[in-house]
């Protein structure tokens, strides 16, 4: 098991939703961490929280579309850390919509933040991490990005895009001591899923349940530690529907709509379109 002390970590994302549980995971484990993320999400109350563990902290807002800032971010950490070991792209956007509905300019932010991002500051950050023969890449994608559910399709497409970019990284760069992880949740009591919760009014299907945020920020540390290349978090076991949907992809599809997924996100698109159209009025 690796030991994570004195490591430094680029955290995107890093103040919220999920952002901060990880960071303060991270920070318990001796990780010194320079918090990313965008403008008013409490980065400073952030900061005094991580410092609180012994480790230092560097907040910097920015604007995760923008690739002269994803840039920046890297530059940075460098110069305030001198090198990075660990990066965690966490930051990510959703909206839940019909396709043919959603604004063309969501379905840029989606795939800029949740797939563009991830992808240039990897690429950023790799060469010097191969010179050392150190670091590891974590991905936060999602169960979205195995099951398709209604209402999600760029949202999906780019977690489904993250989870096979870090089967090809840990590919790519085995045997250098660079290596990668993507964390697939189910829904979680923070985040995405909270927002649409309290956007609406619905609760997660039943047989899928909800879990809280900690098991998510301890499967990040997890993973880094023992090199896992993916950690499923969800109350309920649904490896065994994934496989199924592998296996017999009719029967995967009947099992997974089965959940109440899909119906779900219709409800709330539905919600969240009438909302749009009030305010609009």
């Amino acid at each position: 098991m690796r030991n994570l002390s004195g490591k430094t970590a680029i955290l995107t994302g890093a103040s919220g939703g999920l952002g901060r549980y990880i960071a303060l995971a991270l920070a318990e484990q001796g990780v010194n961490l320079f918090l990313a993320a965008y403008p008013g999400e409490g980065l400073d109350s952030l900061k005094e929280a991580v410092c609180q563990h012994g480790v230092r902290a560097i907040p910097l807002v920015a604007n995760f579309r923008h690739a002269s800032q994803l840039r920046s971010v890297v530059e940075e950490a460098k110069n305030g850390f001198g090198r990075i070991d660990l990066l965690i792209n966490n930051a990510g956007v959703e909206y839940t919509s019909a396709y043919h509905e959603l604004p063309e300019e969501n379905i840029g932010d989606i795939i800029g933040i949740n797939l563009e991002a991830p992808l240039l500051l990897t690429r950023l950050v790799l060469p010097e991490m191969l010179e050392r023969h150190c670091g590891h890449i974590v991905n936060m994608a999602s169960l979205a990005g195995k099951s398709g559910p209604a209402f999600q399709e760029p949202y999906a497409a780019t977690k489904a895009a993250l989870i096979a970019f870090t089967a090809s990284l840990r590919a790519t760069y085995r045997g250098t001591g660079v290596s990668a992880s993507v964390i697939c949740p189910g829904f979680v009591e923070a985040g995405i899923y909270a927002k649409l919760k309290k956007e609406t009014g619905f609760p997660a299907p039943a047989l899928l349940g909800t879990s809280p945020p900690e098991p998510v920020a301890k499967g990040v540390v997890r993973a880094i530690q023992r090199d896992l290349p993916e950690v499923i978090v969800n109350p309920f076991p649904v490896k065994p529907l994934f496989a199924a949907a592998i296996l017999f992809p009719r029967l995967g599809e009947f099992l997974i709509n089965r959940t109440g997924a899909h119906k779900f996100f219709a409800k709330a698109a539905e919600v969240l379109k009438q909302k749009r159209i009030e305010a609009q009025k």
